[in-house]
């Protein structure tokens, strides 16, 4: 089959931001609605459509279940501090709570589906996430130097990662208030006339209380930017989620892959369902060490981000006004234009207003350079 454009689902979840999307797909926001995600793959929450010489056809119609999900998202507002299973937690619990019952769609389901969720994801802005707990020794400055945390610092030194995660995660509501509200009160005080900078945690501490703070109680999500890194990411650089994994998407804009699954169970700095039974079951309680991707470059124009896994594989390609670079598609691949334009196979024009082509197994295509400055990312499966 030849090359197509495809349209992309959007999402518009209330942490999205209002422009990235709509510029890219070169529709107007004129109801300033959030553009927090759009999804260009398979999932049965969000198919995309192949524009085909005889109308648009879902690309699950065209193709086996992708096992890869391509986004775009806009991170206005923090989004919920998160875990995913591993494949094989994943069945088990996926199976657990099919004979419980539970339907698929209700807002006490864990586990939506049977697969794991390991997630790469490209800075396209400056990007501040949460990514794993911080090594012991950060983690120990930290709960001595926030005065309200230091009760903290002896359920650590006795019981590690796994007890004071346990011990936060568990607090009557009471405890919660109780310890945070002063922190947030001194905050509040401290940062009176001048905002703190992104680099500190007390600016998403700041944030956090505003957003999510309901009825005088305090989100015990707040613990957690303490606890885990902070990581900044500048445009180009990436980073990779694995299983068990505890992070939090703070602010910036990205390129998001994942494998095809919606499994994710929540520890704060949300008003979605929280099950800490589960979510305990899966973290992994222990020092990690960020590891920010630059990428591999494979040629002069390709940079290719590594993960450990093989459900996905991710290029970036940077193409001057008339170079070409030719490939041929193993697998379904998707191609999104994130500035610029390119022409694919002299008949495909990729970029503002229809950035997203897909190009199906055994295809031969050239892209080639429409203007200066052209970014595509390149998203596919390994064969």
């Amino acid at each position: 089959m030849p090359v197509f454009h495809l349209k992309g689902i959007v999402k518009q979840y209330d942490w999205g931001g209002f422009s990235l999307i709509p510029s890219l797909l070169k529709e107007p926001n004129s109801n300033n609605q959030p553009f927090a995600e759009y999804w260009m793959g398979t999932h049965p929450l969000g198919d995309a459509m192949v524009v085909t010489h005889d109308g648009q056809k879902p690309l699950s119609s065209l193709v086996d279940p992708l096992p890869y999900l391509f986004k775009v998202l806009d991170v206005k507002d923090m989004l919920s501090i998160q875990v995913h299973p591993s494949k094989e937690a994943a069945e088990k619990e996926f199976a657990r709570e099919n004979e419980a019952g539970i339907p698929v769609d209700s807002s006490q389901r864990n586990y939506k589906d049977d697969n794991h969720k390991p997630e790469l994801m490209v800075a396209l802005s400056d990007f501040w996430l949460l990514h794993g707990f911080k090594p012991p020794e950060e983690l120990v400055y930290t709960l001595l130097n926030v005065v309200e945390l230091r009760e903290m610092l002896p359920i650590f030194n006795q019981s590690g990662y796994s007890g004071l995660y346990t011990h936060i995660m568990t607090l009557p509501q009471a405890e919660v208030n109780r310890i945070l509200q002063p922190l947030i009160t001194n905050l509040d005080t401290i940062y009176k006339d001048n905002d703190p900078d992104k680099y500190d945690e007390d600016h998403w501490v700041q944030k956090a209380a505003k957003a999510f703070n309901r009825d005088g109680n305090i989100d015990r999500g707040i613990f957690s930017i303490y606890l885990f890194n902070l990581v900044h990411l500048k445009k180009g650089e990436g980073i990779f989620q694995a299983a068990g994994v505890p992070h939090a998407y703070l602010e910036g804009q990205n390129v998001e892959i994942m494998a095809n699954s919606d499994n994710v169970l929540r520890g704060g700095l949300t008003n979605k369902h929280i099950d800490v039974g589960e979510l305990l079951k899966h973290v992994k309680c222990e020092a990690t060490y960020p590891a920010i991707i630059t990428g591999e470059a494979l040629d002069a124009i390709t940079v290719h981000y590594k993960a450990p896994v093989n459900d996905f594989s991710l290029d970036r390609i940077e193409l001057a006004v008339g170079k070409s670079i030719q490939f041929i598609a193993d697998t379904t691949t998707i191609l999104l234009a994130t500035e610029g334009a390119v022409i694919i196979n002299k008949e495909i024009n990729l970029g503002t207003g229809h950035p997203v082509a897909v190009v199906f197994p055994g295809t031969s295509y050239t892209i080639t350079g429409a203007s200066e400055g052209s970014t595509i990312f390149r998203a596919s499966s390994p064969a």
